[in-house]
């Protein structure tokens, strides 16, 4: 039996067509390869991670009667078992606080208390609604200018390369999760995620809400001096 190869049109039009075609997937790949090569030396595990006096842990959906997702909560985890091998000081958890009832901040701070994260520990930012947006707070809000990054692995590339474009000098860890239907939505989620990371490292455009800054940090860290 024999294969057919596929043919390239023999129309002008036609070749110019493939050609637009093929230099759109190239134009489209372009920011993903730029979050790959921008972060390759940023990335730690729980193992190796740095010291550094924050960590920021992003906000990953909850679940019924307002508990972190499976997702935030191993997150979470990771940034629990960090503050108890001394590798950190404070988390800085931020997420979506939009409605009065849908409170990520709250929910991340209740799973690290109960723990053992000390609440004076956790500071709370309630205007994280995406990646970029929280970068920009954390540098300009609470004045977090180096910071240990907890995220899936599939997020954890784009969370650097933004902090660091927003000034925070960063180090991402990418804690493990199970390849369920989630994990493969929001993998494929960055191929088109990675655009607006592009355009928000350039652009640097304002968080959707900003506001005074915040003593949060500082008094967090203090706490334990």
């Amino acid at each position: 039996m024999k294969i057919r190869r596929p043919r390239l049109p023999r129309t002008r039009a036609g070749r110019r067509l493939v050609q637009g075609v093929m230099a759109g997937c190239v134009l489209a790949l372009l920011p993903a390869t730029w979050l790959y090569v921008s972060t390759a030396d940023r990335l730690r595990t729980t193992a190796d991670a740095p010291r550094a006096e924050v960590a920021v842990v992003f906000g990953a959906g909850l679940w019924g009667e307002g508990k972190p997702s499976p997702y935030l909560a191993h997150r979470l985890d990771a940034a629990a078992k960090l503050y108890r091998a001394g590798r950190i000081e404070v988390v800085l958890v931020t997420g979506d606080n939009s409605r009065r009832d849908y409170d990520e901040p709250d929910a991340m701070r209740t799973y690290l208390t109960e723990h053992g994260v000390p609440d004076a520990r956790i500071v709370s930012d309630y205007a994280g609604f995406d990646t970029w947006d929280s970068c920009v707070r954390a540098k300009k809000i609470f004045g977090v200018d180096r910071a240990v990054l907890i995220s899936q692995g599939f997020h954890i590339r784009r969370a650097v390369a933004l902090c660091e474009a927003a000034g925070v000098e960063s180090y991402g860890i990418g804690v493990e999760a199970k390849h369920d239907v989630t994990w493969y939505y929001g993998g494929t989620r960055e191929i088109f995620a990675a655009g607006k990371a592009a355009l928000d490292a350039v652009f640097k455009p304002d968080p959707r809400f900003l506001g005074p800054k915040e003593p949060g940090v500082e008094r967090a860290l203090a706490s334990g001096r």
